[in-house]
């Protein structure tokens, strides 16, 4: 049953680790636009890391507690039922730890115990809906308030949209995916490509919408890293994309420097542009480029942006 869509326009916001690291210019991206569009960003208070990939590897019981604690502290702190998280990590995490909440017996047992233990309200199944930065954006102001909206459109720009793979994976844990009309598309997802259709910019058809990109192997194999990003990389530029729209920091920080290392180290240059989606939101909207960050992603997009009339 979907959440009522006015309660997404004030939501308890989780940053997550990445976004106060390498992903800051998303953070930065995703608060402009929100406060641009009139939505209520709450940052969870005193919040802690969901367990990333790290934390998954050691004991997965102990990644379940830590997504939750940052639930209980929305829901039983805080008195809010919707927590956003922009990160897919977080966002596939959360959502993990409310799946096994309700459906396995001994990580409820082991929530329960640490919760006692840290001295806080241990958190219940269903008290909180997690969300992604899209569906935020989606369920709120959607694609004909976006078109109202629009300042400087994207016309003329033609985009692959990167969804990454935990945004879709596993399905199970995503019950409001794949339910009809007006839901997201496990299997072809296309919200960040509504939007920014929204916006003005062309949707290329992109094979590779739910790829791995290989953060998990980043620094045990890079080149396996480089080798996938590659793969992302020559994808969009033979769909004829002039960027590659992403939705999370690990993916986006991936491409940047994976981008960079084929280069150095393969001798394959690619030339597609890496921004994130509430960059180019923000700057079809009436942002300054410096405003959602473009200045802080790795790689330069300053002279394509100007090229485009959007900086």
């Amino acid at each position: 049953m979907p959440t009522d869509q006015k309660n997404y326009k004030k939501v308890a916001y989780y940053p997550g680790c990445a976004l106060e690291g390498t992903g800051h210019a998303y953070n930065r991206s995703t608060k402009a636009v929100g406060k641009k569009l009139g939505l209520d960003l709450v940052e969870v208070d005193n919040w802690n890391c969901c367990g990333a990939m790290e934390v998954k590897n050691v004991d997965p019981k102990i990644q379940t507690y830590l997504s939750s604690r940052v639930m209980s502290i929305t829901a039983n702190e805080m008195d809010m039922d919707v927590v956003m998280a922009p990160c897919n990590g977080c966002y596939h995490n959360l959502k993990k730890a409310e799946y096994e909440l309700a459906n396995d017996k001994e990580s409820a047992e082991v929530v329960e115990r640490l919760s006692k233990e840290a001295g806080h309200e241990t958190y219940k199944a269903g008290q909180v809906e997690t969300i992604h930065a899209l569906d935020w954006i989606k369920h709120t102001i959607g694609e004909d308030g976006l078109r109202e909206r629009v300042k400087n459109s994207l016309s003329g720009m033609k985009i692959a949209n990167y969804y990454g793979c935990m945004y879709t994976r596993p399905r199970h844990i995503f019950p409001e995916k794949d339910a009809g009309p007006g839901s997201e598309s496990t299997y072809r997802p296309h919200f960040m490509d509504d939007l920014l259709e929204a916006a003005g910019a062309e949707n290329v058809e992109f094979p590779l919408k739910t790829a791995c990109c290989g953060g998990a192997h980043t620094l045990s194999d890079s080149d396996m890293s480089t080798k996938l990003v590659l793969n992302i990389l020559r994808a969009a530029e033979e769909s004829d994309a002039e960027v590659i729209a992403t939705e999370c920091p690990t993916c986006h920080t991936g491409l940047e420097m994976h981008q960079i290392r084929a280069e150095k180290t393969l001798g394959v240059k690619t030339s597609v542009k890496i921004l994130y989606f509430t960059q180019l939101l923000g700057l079809a909207l009436g942002l300054k480029p410096r405003k959602v960050g473009i200045q802080e992603n790795i790689s330069s997009s300053t002279d394509f942006l100007k090229e485009k009339g959007l900086a």
